[in-house]
């Protein structure tokens, strides 16, 4: 069907979702509660045409930039918004007052310091030039894009006490001009980061705050032009094989020559709105999925935001019509979001999962991401919590996709904030080219049309469409089924490898001496607990008769404390917003505590981590009276 409707989009010039495909199979549990018979549902395909033809208005790079609160970025906002309106979808607003950087005439206050070549900035990297004898005390390193995100780049410099930090894109690993500029932000977490774990309405009355990841010291992207200017003057010892790139000229690493970095930028109050709508579900409406989609962009966007905006609202049009036409309905509520200033760090989308912590708490069964969703094609790739793994793995083998190939979240995908922040189920996918570990345009005036139509090999169409099928397979499911599509086992892997290894950490601590009156037992007896709860879990789902409303709704409740179980009470949102103890980021964390070197943090850490993962298996059996208290 693909194929097809790819030929159609081909003969005709079109570059649309019109015809969007869906092939939902094994969707019907309850047919009286659908109204439907199984055969609408069975292999169902739904051909939707949209006159509107967004792909072609754009095609041909009239696609206008739209920086985070500007004119261009309100109207496209404004134009979903009367979308979401006109198919009933009672659409609303929400708008924050965000610090971002900007452009100025006037300079911050200039880093001076002896230039150093750091290949990309990773801790092995730096920790290289270190046993060369090389110091990063109050040097400018230079560094080359890629690898890691520009904000743990930063950071990882300011930790070796580097004072300034300058990003280029070497020719080894893009395929640009060398006259290429790149956009990015180095905030080490998301959302406005002048008002830290709490929302930037403009009636809060918080004191000023500063976000524990702002970097403390300057970060300039360059291009490889100036970047290759540096090299050929840098001096120092010879670079080893592997940091070298393919700049013209020798790689050598510095040390020897001053330069002076100054930052041209200002903070600027801005006005961001984010645009919502809903299609209530029938039976539990007051549980929802999230789709949602960043729409600003620094250039045109194509693959960052565009792509992911059009399908949001293709997905909105075809559930709509599946609603209204045949009959179909979702046990529980779909919403779409449009989030603004995502360029900044997901912004937007944080400041709303600040603004309403409470409200979502427990509602919010998934988030599912939609930016990069087609970035290529021939590959595809995912990260997500364990427990959409399966619905992951089953959506791909309906849709005409590659091999899945799962990887870990990290804190620069758009749905790491949901995650990880609040507990939210979260997944993002992307179809890409197998041969390149990300779009190779992001962040550049390179992301357009007709560069994504080279990533597709001209399949655009195709691939968009198969992206919005994906989705929607998964959110239909998460809608629709009695039982939420949500496998609990899954993290038993990831919770027993992090176990292991922090146990081994104990015992070897507690051999030598350094560390005393601690034992492993608790924190082992805690994920016992943990397993015993998810085999609970899954024995009462067989168990059960899940046509029964209120039997299935406490299975399901029951299965959304696993990802709110593992965010560790005991840290402040506002200092370190990413709770999650497997997959956040910080001190409480179990990979940071298997690494921390202070005796007496180690054992605070670990008491309150055990008691997190004990909170969280205890959560998951339902009723107090049968808690595993073998702890």
């Amino acid at each position: 069907n693909s194929r097809k409707l790819g030929e159609r989009f081909k003969k005709n010039n079109q570059k649309t979702l019109s015809n969007l495909i869906f092939s939902i199979t094994e969707l019907v549990q309850n047919i009286e509660e659908t109204g439907c018979s199984v055969s609408v549902f069975t292999e169902r395909v739904i051909s939707k045409t949209d006159t509107a033809d967004t792909f072609l208005l754009y095609r041909n790079g009239s696609l206008p930039s739209r920086p985070a609160g500007s004119s261009e970025d309100n109207k496209m906002g404004n134009d979903i918004f009367k979308q979401f309106k006109d198919l009933g979808m009672q659409p609303w607003t929400d708008r924050h007052y965000v610090q971002l950087q900007k452009q100025d005439r006037y300079g911050a206050n200039p880093a001076e310091g002896k230039v150093v070549y750091g290949n990309y900035g990773r801790p092995e990297d730096l920790d290289v030039l270190l046993k060369k004898n090389i110091s990063l005390a109050g040097c400018v390193l230079l560094l080359r894009a890629g690898r890691t995100s520009f904000a743990q780049k930063v950071a990882n410099a300011a930790e070796k006490g580097a004072s300034a930090v300058l990003i280029y894109p070497d020719s080894a690993d893009h395929r640009y001009d060398s006259d290429i500029e790149l956009y990015g932000h180095v905030h080490l977490g998301s959302g406005d980061p002048y008002t830290p774990g709490f929302p930037s309405f403009n009636h809060t009355q918080f004191p000023p705050a500063q976000s524990s990841g702002l970097p403390t010291i300057l970060a300039q992207t360059i291009t490889a032009m100036n970047a290759s200017a540096i090299l050929e003057k840098i001096g120092g010892p010879e670079a080893e094989n592997d940091f070298k790139g393919k700049m013209l000229g020798s790689y050598k690493l510095g040390g020897v020559m001053n330069i002076t970095v100054e930052v041209n930028n200002v903070l600027v109050n801005t006005e961001i709105h984010n645009v919502f709508g809903v299609i209530k579900g029938f039976i539990d409406p007051d549980r929802y999925v999230v789709l949602g989609a960043q729409r600003d962009a620094w250039g045109q966007g194509y693959a960052r935001a565009y792509v992911g905006t059009t399908i949001l609202t293709e997905l909105a049009k075809a559930v709509h019509e599946m609603v209204e036409k045949d009959g179909f309905r979702p046990r529980r509520s779909l919403i779409f979001a449009s989030w603004s200033a995502g360029e900044y760090g997901s912004v937007g989308a944080t400041e709303w999962l600040e603004g309403y912590m409470s409200s979502l708490d427990k509602k919010a069964l998934t988030y599912i991401n939609l930016d990069g969703a087609v970035m290529g094609r021939g590959g595809f790739i995912a990260s997500a919590s364990p427990l959409l793994y399966s619905l992951i793995e089953n959506a791909t083998k309906q849709v005409s996709t590659p091999p899945a190939v799962l990887r870990p979240m990290e804190m620069n995908d758009p749905a790491y904030p949901f995650l990880a922040f609040s507990g939210i189920p979260s997944i993002s996918f992307h179809f890409i080219n197998p041969r390149f570990e990300a779009y190779p345009y992001y962040g550049t005036d390179l992301d357009t049309w007709d560069h994504f139509s080279a990533e597709t090999n001209h399949h655009n169409s195709e691939m968009v469409a198969a992206a919005g099928q994906l989705a929607g397979q998964m959110a239909l499911r998460l809608v629709h089924d009695h039982l939420l599509k949500m496998d609990v086992t899954r993290y038993g892997r990831i919770l027993t490898a992090a176990v292991g290894s922090l146990y081994s950490r104990i015992r070897r601590l507690t051999q030598s001496g350094e560390l005393k009156g601690v034992t492993h037992t608790w924190l082992t007896s805690a994920r016992g607990s943990f397993m015993r709860a998810a085999s609970s879990i899954n024995n009462d789902i067989l168990n059960t008769d899940l046509t029964d409303k209120e039997a299935g709704r406490i299975i399901n409740d029951r299965i959304m404390m696993v990802e709110q179980g593992f965010l560790s009470p005991y840290v402040s949102p506002k200092e370190t917003p990413f709770r999650h103890v497997l997959l956040g980021r910080g001190a409480h964390t179990l990979a940071a505590i298997s690494k921390c070197t202070n005796m007496t943090e180690l054992r605070t850490q670990l008491a309150l981590a055990t008691w997190t993962l004990q909170g969280c298996a205890n959560s998951m059996v339902g009723d107090i009276w049968d808690i595993d208290n073998n702890i």
